[in-house]
């Protein structure tokens, strides 16, 4: 039975000030074989959830370098889980984090950011650690930074992600407990 629950931003955000200029040994530091950067946000992330979806090719878990979903590392990939295109809805639907687009006005603290090029294709991934009226303040890796200002990146194209929460599975301990003591019922199937 999947529940849906809150992301825990002020955990994702913990995670970038403890990680951003350096490295988890727990990951594979991508820096040298075409980027860190979403590695890094998916990290983030996953502070936030603590949940992965070990779905085979359109997943977002990490288990090592060589067992890995393409969304936990791919710029475009992981775009593709959080917001549901296509081949990732049925995942975008089930266990793990989930998000939308939206516009800069509605981004807060603990979102993504992705910065794209004028052919439409996007290269690189930013956690929003921290927001004022009119700036985004970001965290990243391969060209490690914490608390950069968005507006010093020059490119293109920007694309905003707010992550809206987390789907994990409930053991049916959890169910029976839930509903003997009163407090949830099972989601419809």
């Amino acid at each position: 039975m999947l529940m849906t629950g809150e992301y825990q931003r002020e955990h994702a955000l913990a995670y970038a000030r403890r990680w951003a200029l350096s490295r988890n040994p727990l990951f594979y530091n991508f820096t040298e074989v075409g980027g860190d950067c979403t590695n890094f946000v998916s990290q983030c992330v996953l502070a936030g959830c603590c949940v992965m979806n070990g779905t085979p090719d359109f997943g977002w878990y990490y288990r090592s370098a060589d067992d890995r979903a393409p969304a936990f590392t791919g710029v475009e990939f992981f775009w593709d889980f959080f917001t549901g295109a296509p081949e990732f809805l049925q995942n975008n639907g089930g266990i793990g984090p989930y998000g939308r687009e939206v516009g800069m006005r509605e981004m807060q603290a603990a979102d993504v950011v992705q910065l794209g090029r004028e052919d439409g294709s996007f290269y690189h991934t930013l956690f929003v650690i921290d927001r004022t009226e009119r700036e985004l303040y970001v965290a990243a890796h391969s060209n490690d930074v914490y608390d950069r200002p968005l507006s010093s990146y020059n490119a293109p194209r920007v694309r905003y992600l707010h992550i809206e929460g987390v789907r994990f599975e409930v053991p049916l301990s959890q169910c029976f407990e839930n509903l003997i003591t009163g407090s949830a019922l099972p989601a419809p199937f």
